[in-house]
C-alpha cells in the first residue's frame, strides 16, 4: 500500500493527465530557428518543459520500481526509451493542460491543494505527518514535487468539469438503454443446491447409497467433493438457469426441495446433487429502481466522449508549437510527439 501511495503522490498528477489526454501526443512543425533554453527538454510555444522536472520523474519511477523490487530499465533499452518518451509526452500534456486552463479562466489555489493533500494524509495516513515523510523520503519525493504534481491533478479535473458541464442524459436514452439491455436488470431463475463431485460412476454411486443410507450430504461433500471451492461450504452453490451446463443444470431445477439425485454426468465429472430449496422464479429489477443509476452510467460515458474529443483538439492545437532538445526528440513513427529538433549551443 505504501509503496503505490509513493507513486499517487509523486505521480498521480501526470498519470491522470494521462488518462485524461489518452493516445496521442502534440509536435509538428514548429519553427527550426526557436532555441531551447538548456535548462528545458522541449518548448511548447514559449513555455519551457524544464529538464529538472524530467530528472525529476526518472528518479521517482527508479524509486518506485525499487520499492517493488524490480530493476530499473538500462539506459538505451527499449524499455527505457518507452519509459523516456512517456516522460517527455506527459510533462508537455502538462505544460499544455496549463496553458488551456488559463484560457478558460481556471485557476487552483494554495488552499485547494492543501485540502487534497490533506485528504490523502488521512486517506493513507490516517494524519500521521511522520509516517507520510517518511514514505516520501523512501520514494525520493519531495513536498514540492507533491504539491505541484496535486495542483496539476486539479487543473485537469476543472478542465474536465467545465468542459463537460452542460452534458446531460435524456429521459429517451436512459428509457432505451434499460430496454436494450434488459438482461443486465434480470435475476435469472435459481434455488440452493448441493451437490458432491467425483470423478468416476462407481465412486458416485457409492456416495448416492450412502446418503440413501442417512449419511450426512454435507459432510460427505467435504470429505469426497473434488470441487473443494464448495465442498468446503457442503456442496452448497446457488443454481442459477443459463449459468450451469445442461445435465446439471435440468437435474438441479427438475428435483423436488430435499431430494437428492442419482449420479449424474458432466464434463467435470460425476456430480450427485441435492435440491436445498424452491425455485425462486426469474425477476426482472423495475426501472424506476435503477433509472437513477442508469442515467449516472451514461452521463459518465458521455463527459468522457466529450473530454476525449476535447483534448483530441487541443493537443492538435499545440501540433506545430513543441521543439524538442537534442536527445529528446521522439523516435520516427512513434506515436509519440514530434516536432522540430532545437539545435542547440
Amino acid at each position: 500500500m505504501r509503496s503505490r501511495l509513493a507513486a499517487v503522490l509523486a505521480l498521480g498528477a501526470v498519470v491522470a493527465l494521462a488518462a485524461a489526454c489518452g493516445g496521442g501526443g502534440s509536435g509538428g512543425d514548429a519553427k527550426a530557428q526557436t532555441e531551447v533554453p538548456e535548462n528545458a527538454i522541449a518548448l511548447v510555444g514559449d513555455t519551457p518543459v524544464l529538464r529538472a522536472d524530467f530528472d525529476r520523474f526518472f528518479s521517482q519511477a527508479e524509486a518506485a520500481y525499487k520499492a517493488q523490487e524490480r530493476e530499473f530499465p538500462k539506459v538505451g533499452t527499449p524499455e527505457y526509451e518507452q519509459l523516456k518518451g512517456e516522460a517527455i509526452d506527459l510533462l508537455l500534456k502538462r505544460v499544455e493542460f496549463a496553458q488551456e486552463a488559463e484560457l478558460l479562466g481556471i485557476t487552483v489555489t494554495d488552499e485547494e491543494v492543501q485540502k487534497r493533500l490533506d485528504e490523502l494524509k488521512d486517506q493513507f495516513f490516517q494524519g500521521d505527518e511522520t509516517a507520510y515523510q517518511e514514505e516520501l523520503k523512501k520514494a525520493g519525493v519531495t513536498e514540492a514535487d507533491v504539491r505541484a504534481n496535486l495542483e496539476a491533478d486539479l487543473v485537469s479535473q476543472k478542465i474536465f468539469d467545465e468542459v463537460t458541464k452542460t452534458v446531460t442524459v435524456t429521459d429517451e436514452a436512459v428509457q432505451k438503454y434499460y430496454d436494450d439491455n434488459k438482461g443486465q436488470f434480470t435475476t435469472a431463475e435459481n434455488r440452493e443446491v448441493a451437490h458432491i463431485l467425483v470423478e468416476t460412476k462407481v465412486k458416485a454411486d457409492a456416495i448416492y447409497q450412502q446418503l440413501q443410507d442417512g449419511a450426512d450430504f454435507a459432510k460427505l461433500a467435504k470429505k469426497e467433493s473434488t470441487d473443494t471451492a464448495s465442498g468446503k461450504d457442503g456442496g452448497k452453490l446457488t443454481a442459477r438457469k443459463g449459468e450451469l451446463v445442461a445435465p446439471f443444470e435440468n437435474v438441479a431445477f427438475e428435483l423436488k426441495t430435499g431430494e437428492i439425485s442419482q449420479p449424474v454426468e458432466t464434463q467435470f465429472g460425476w456430480h450427485v446433487i441435492k435440491a436445498l430449496s424452491d425455485t425462486k422464479p426469474e425477476v426482472v429489477t423495475p426501472f424506476a429502481d435503477v433509472k437513477d443509476s442508469i442515467r449516472e452510467q451514461l452521463l459518465q460515458e458521455a463527459k468522457s466522449k466529450v473530454m476525449t474529443d476535447w483534448v483530441t483538439q487541443a493537443r492538435a492545437k499545440y501540433a506545430g508549437q513543441v521543439v524538442y532538445a537534442v536527445g529528446f526528440e521522439p523516435p520516427a513513427g512513434s506515436t509519440t510527439p514530434t516536432g522540430t529538433t532545437d539545435t542547440g549551443p
